[in-house]
């Protein structure tokens, strides 16, 4: 073989190696110098996590004076092959419960075997009558329509519907 045969192969194998790595891209909470996971529950308060870890993922839905006060700080990671659909490789949830002071309560961190799979029910309402094909939906009213409403013909103020009448001659 030749020179260029081999560097020909040597490119081509290289190419074909590199198309099977996994692309990871993280999503959501990413740490900096500090994990989630650890806040402690006996010194830390709000301002102290808000300071530390920045702006949670999501907050709980309820307001502060409620006794369920949770931050959620979540990090997401997704690995794809080439054009196939991402799967989810990790995940963690970690959720700093606060209680009415602001004071934490607990720190309780969550991770992608501790998810549930939701399944969505497909139901539709049922409607009375039947449905209509879409050549049905477009031709279905031809000869339908009262011509004489269309033109104008049997009216007593001829075609125009009395827009140029006066009211007293």
């Amino acid at each position: 073989m030749n020179v260029p045969t081999k560097i020909a192969i040597l490119l081509s194998a290289a190419l074909l190696s590199t198309a099977c790595n996994p692309i990871l891209r993280t999503h959501g909470y990413v740490p900096t110098a500090e994990l989630p996971q650890e806040v402690n529950p006996d010194t830390d308060t709000k301002s102290s996590v808000l300071a530390r870890l920045g702006n949670p993922s999501v907050k709980s839905t309820f307001d502060e004076d409620i006794d369920d006060d949770v931050w959620y700080y979540i990090t997401s990671v997704r690995q794809r092959y080439a054009y196939l659909r991402p799967q989810i490789e990790d995940r963690t949830i970690t959720a700093i419960h606060f209680n009415p002071d602001g004071q934490v309560e607990k720190v309780a961190e969550y991770g992608l075997e501790d998810g549930v799979p939701v399944n969505y029910v497909d139901r539709t309402t049922p409607t009375r009558g039947r449905e209509l094909s879409a050549l049905e939906q477009i031709f279905g009213t031809i000869g339908r329509l009262p011509t004489d409403r269309l033109t104008g013909a049997n009216s007593p103020t001829g075609g125009g519907g009395g827009a140029g009448q006066t009211g007293g001659r």
